[in-house]
């Protein structure tokens, strides 16, 4: 399942991992433009995730996994090939996320369901982190390829990836749910659950600083080059695949600091430390590439290390009829928090000056610290909540 979703994630990335080197200046886009063309693929996910995600209550989620994993691969190469400007640059790729709305969660879903009872926080963990393994090599090959071959290769040969997930899928054995009741899309017993909604909640903070940084990470590092110089081996390809591939040990480590001293307690000062690195970031854009290079380091750590121990909160604390529902929110926040992200820092980059304003870069990280910071208040609303709910059932 981790290699199958690796698979998947080739074309994750392929059009932030281009947006500031080739698509911007191929179509004359601003950054708020470009943001919210990035922001379609969550977008797009946001939209179809409600539905998909809850129907693997109903049906194998092993069915919704291959049919997203198609959908995702052929709407990427289709970004290669017919992708003119921004309007169908946007349609197409919303339509690549919606692909994958159907093959994360999903995923996520139909592991869960063969897993032998138990706590599965580690191999819940290993799934989730291995998405950021799938997305450094989605930075890699879609920079290498666009520059070697043009980034319309680059969207064609990444959307082959896919093939790996629909491998897998091939190799599950045949999982049916129990039947289920009731309309489709019912999310009251999910916001019935102060736990699990603590845990949704957070990980939408999670999403927005997230998806913020992929968005415009080659963008920075790019003005960084441009402003400060840098050695030619560090480069926004390089910064870019180290950057995304700390997530995976950083993931595990976070959730293993979650098991030991507690979830809440851990992800909220990795929130806490996350949203002060990224002020440092943007207090500092003006330093030696050096300093900003080692800032990426520790920001590298702490923007994925809760996300884990998120969704490993999440699947503990869903009730096993309402699972599907649950992880289906639990995405629909995410995703819609992540498209708000890159759009919103597109923005911001737009009102401080654009992608070459040091006044710019500034005012992105501080929506990506306030964004962060609204995690730990409501984890301890989640968590007031449920210790009173508690209290009136005794």
């Amino acid at each position: 399942m981790c290699l199958g979703q690796i698979g998947n994630l080739l074309p994750h990335v392929a059009l932030s991992a281009n947006l500031a080197q080739h698509l911007m200046p191929a179509w004359g886009l601003s950054a708020a433009e470009g943001g919210l063309m990035a922001s379609g693929y969550a977008f797009g996910y946001m939209l179809a995730v409600p539905v998909l995600t809850t129907l693997t209550d109903r049906i194998d989620a092993r069915l919704v996994l291959l049919c997203g994993s198609v959908v995702s691969g052929l709407a990427t190469i289709a970004f290669g090939v017919f992708a003119q400007g921004f309007w169908s640059g946007t349609a197409i790729w919303a339509l690549a996320g919606l692909g994958f709305a159907g093959a994360y969660m999903p995923g996520l879903k139909a592991l869960t369901d063969r897993l032998p009872a138990g706590d599965t926080s580690r191999a819940v963990t290993l799934y989730t982190s291995s998405f950021s393994l799938g997305v450094g090599l989605s930075f890699l090959a879609a920079q290498v390829i666009a520059d070697g071959w043009g980034w319309r290769s680059a969207f064609v040969l990444t959307g082959v990836g896919p093939i790996a997930m629909v491998i897998a899928c091939a190799l599950m054995d045949a999982r049916r749910p129990e039947p289920r009741r009731g309309r489709l899309l019912d999310f009251k017993p999910v916001f019935a659950n102060p736990e699990a909604l603590g845990y949704i909640l957070g990980y939408g903070a999670h999403c927005f600083e997230l998806y913020g940084i992929r968005t415009w990470l080659v963008g920075f590092w790019t003005f960084v080059i441009a402003h400060q110089g840098a050695p030619a081996w560090l480069s926004p390809v390089t910064v870019s695949f180290v950057f995304a591939i700390l997530s995976m040990p950083a993931s595990i480590l976070g959730n293993e600091a979650a098991l030991k001293f507690g979830r809440h307690r851990a992800i909220t000062t990795v929130m806490i430390a996350s949203a002060a690195v990224a002020l440092l970031l943007g207090a500092n854009v003006s330093a030696p590439a050096w300093v900003l290079a080692l800032l990426l380091l520790a920001y590298g750590l702490t923007v994925p290390a809760d996300s884990g121990a998120l969704t490993a909160g999440m699947s503990a604390a869903a009730t096993r009829e309402h699972r599907g529902a649950t992880m289906a929110l639990h995405s629909t926040v995410g995703f819609g928090l992540s498209a708000a992200g890159a759009w919103g820092t597109g923005l911001a980059l737009d009102h401080a000056g654009g992608p070459q304003s040091a006044t710019g870069w500034l005012l992105v990280f501080m929506v990506l610290a306030v964004g962060i910071s609204i995690g730990p208040p409501v984890l301890f609303w989640a968590r007031a909540g449920e210790r009173k709910a508690g209290a009136v059932a005794k």
